[in-house]
């Protein structure tokens, strides 16, 4: 079952974190966390970089915008950060975020840690060896919905997120800004 996991690789060249920076910044953040420093990245991915990092026993996921992203509010980390801080306590799957630094100082641009989640993530091609009947797929479509529907319940003034943007006008702003774009 872990070959079917997305397992960190080598950094792509030219997404190199300044780990001269990075690993005394954690290190300040996380004291009791003694050992080997270790940074591999997540390849798959269509937006922020994901990298994972291994602080000695403890494992940390870091996101990041891309290197020379121009669109600011399409990587915005800080937002992330927040909806994911105030999300995990109330929707479990949504994982548990640590640290937020805005320091461009430290590797170039905002970023936060969170603990990592294992598990299968099913693309547009399910992985060779994940083979299962068709009961199997119809359980997961159903958990795919109810966990939309769970995500969908959240009160999101009641958690604290009620000013996080502006409805109205929404999708107007949305295709004005990628028509631009």
């Amino acid at each position: 079952m872990s070959d079917l996991l997305d397992h960190p690789a080598a950094i792509r060249p030219g997404e190199e974190l300044n780990l001269v920076r990075l690993e005394p910044y954690l290190r300040r953040q996380f004291p009791s966390d003694v050992g080997e420093f270790r940074v591999r990245q997540f390849l798959s991915g269509h937006s922020n970089l994901t990298y994972s990092l291994l602080l000695g026993a403890r494992e940390l996921v870091l996101r990041r915008p891309p290197f020379g992203s121009k669109v600011k509010s399409a990587h915005d980390m800080s937002r992330e950060f927040r909806v994911l801080s105030k999300l995990h306590s109330v929707y479990s799957p949504a994982p548990e975020v640590l640290l937020y630094c805005d320091d461009d100082s430290v590797i170039g641009a905002p970023f936060y840690v969170m603990n990592p989640i294992h598990g299968i993530i099913l693309r547009s091609h399910v992985p060779p060896g994940l083979d299962f009947p068709a009961e199997t797929a119809r359980r997961l479509n159903e958990s795919f919905v109810d966990n939309l529907i769970r995500l969908h319940r959240v009160d999101y003034s009641a958690v604290g997120l009620s000013d996080l943007g502006k409805p109205e006008g929404y999708l107007e702003r949305q295709i004005r800004g990628w028509t631009e774009r």
